[in-house]
């Protein structure tokens, strides 16, 4: 597939500065939003491929601002259980088809839209109590396999770190400092799966500054922007996202 187009261009750019935005600035809840927004154009696993060592460059941008700010008990419950689930993430994508890529990375955005919309009704409530390790290893597990199959992994994530109580900051910090690891972790599987290509690698270089730049916004918004507009946005183009993928995967 040609990746240097204007099309692709059209649709990566856009993708990867909203990456930076929402991984610098508002947690990595909604950044898989962008392999979401590509699978429409690209296949399930050059989308994957791309997006991977620019999201482990966001990371690495993202980290001097946050550094020593995290809750370190909250991001190793969750590292210890990421680690068996990327593991199973893995097989998964070993076995499955793109179109079965494209239902999970469908319904992951569309499941994450309902759980946010059931926590504005009221009937999900995190925050009022803390949750446990055993809860955090669960949360840790499907953080792993969703984060290897759709770069997905920012909902598992949030479920359990909003049930502790963090602060803004130390929540932005704990998730910039999970995914670091996570997916410094499961490259070495994607490199080894053959997802990394030549072509995928060589458009990284080209969007590398757009990374960058979408990370420097996210910094700078995390503590000027009306996080209730960001998601909002995010919110409608996942569920419409979420929809097409399905769509496409079932017929």
């Amino acid at each position: 597939m040609e990746l240097f187009t204007a099309s692709v261009f059209a649709f990566t750019i856009p993708a990867v500065i909203f990456a930076g935005i929402s991984k610098g600035g508002f947690g990595s809840g909604v950044a898989f939003a962008s392999a979401s927004i590509l699978a429409l154009v690209l296949e399930p696993g050059v989308a994957l491929g791309l997006m991977l060592p620019l999201l482990m460059l966001i990371d690495v941008s993202s980290l001097p601002a946050y550094w020593r700010k995290w809750d370190w008990s909250a991001a190793r419950v969750l590292l210890i259980g990421g680690i068996p689930g990327t593991i199973l993430g893995a097989l998964f994508y070993a076995w499955a088809n793109p179109d079965a890529i494209r239902l999970i990375i469908g319904l992951v955005a569309l499941l994450f839209v309902a759980w946010q919309a059931a926590q504005k009704v009221g009937l999900i409530r995190l925050g009022a109590a803390r949750f446990g390790e055993k809860t955090g290893f669960v949360a840790g597990l499907v953080l792993g396999f969703t984060s290897f199959v759709s770069h997905a992994g920012g909902p598992a994530a949030a479920v359990y770190l909003l049930g502790q109580g963090l602060s803004k900051t130390t929540y932005q910090a704990t998730t910039v400092l999970i995914f670091w690891a996570v997916n410094l972790f499961k490259s070495g599987f994607y490199a080894g799966m053959g997802i990394f290509t030549r072509e995928t690698l060589m458009l990284d270089l080209a969007l590398a500054p757009f990374a960058i730049l979408g990370t420097w916004l996210g910094i700078k918004a995390h503590h000027k922007v009306n996080e209730r507009v960001f998601f909002a946005i995010t919110y409608v183009a996942l569920a419409l996202t979420g929809m097409k993928l399905i769509w496409d995967a079932l017929t």
